[in-house]
């Protein structure tokens, strides 16, 4: 992974997540979480993200930027067949109006992260969009993934761990014209 390809996605870079041994107990909505990110206040930079690729340290990002704001909507897939679900996340974010779209593979071999370049959007709408495509895409598919942003996980989970290698890139309209 070069520095270029982490610049499709626009993150937050004031500060990153480190994963930790130890893990911390959060209660939110009636529900235990364990959380074993710890928050850095430093810059996300390119050592950083070479500790991360070179396997010391697994670094994530914020996917929510200061002011209640997201750059991107993300489907964290983690199931079987990862042509397939791209295949299906790529047609319908298509016909959503989605042309801007980046997939990473992470360390787990078929876990995709999709990363729907949205622009910046409200915390509320982003909420909302993301609940949308989800739900859209599992009318075609056994839902396998998460989504991001994710009312329903506390604020300090709505992270991603940094992606290790370009999956598949589309920008914009170049498929249209085989419609």
């Amino acid at each position: 992974m070069i520095a270029q390809d982490m610049q499709l996605i626009k993150m937050a870079t004031s500060h990153y997540f480190v994963k930790s041994p130890d893990r911390r107990q959060i209660s939110f909505r009636g529900k235990t979480l364990f959380d074993r990110f710890v928050r850095v206040d430093r810059a996300l930079n390119t050592a950083v993200m070479n500790e991360h690729f070179s396997n010391k340290a697994i670094v994530a990002h914020d996917l929510i930027l200061d002011g209640d704001f997201v750059e991107n909507i993300v489907f964290d897939f983690n199931g079987i067949d990862t042509v397939r679900f791209y295949h299906r996340a790529q047609l319908m974010l298509r016909e959503e109006g989605f042309l801007n779209f980046t997939a990473f593979e992470s360390a787990t071999i078929g876990h995709l992260h999709v990363y729907v370049h949205k622009g910046h959007t409200p915390l509320l709408e982003g909420y909302n969009i993301a609940k949308t495509l989800s739900t859209k895409l599992s009318q075609k598919l056994p839902l396998q993934w998460r989504v991001f942003p994710s009312s329903d996980l506390p604020r300090e989970f709505n992270i991603l761990a940094l992606p290790y290698k370009v999956y598949a890139k589309e920008r914009g309209t170049n498929w249209s014209k085989h419609m």
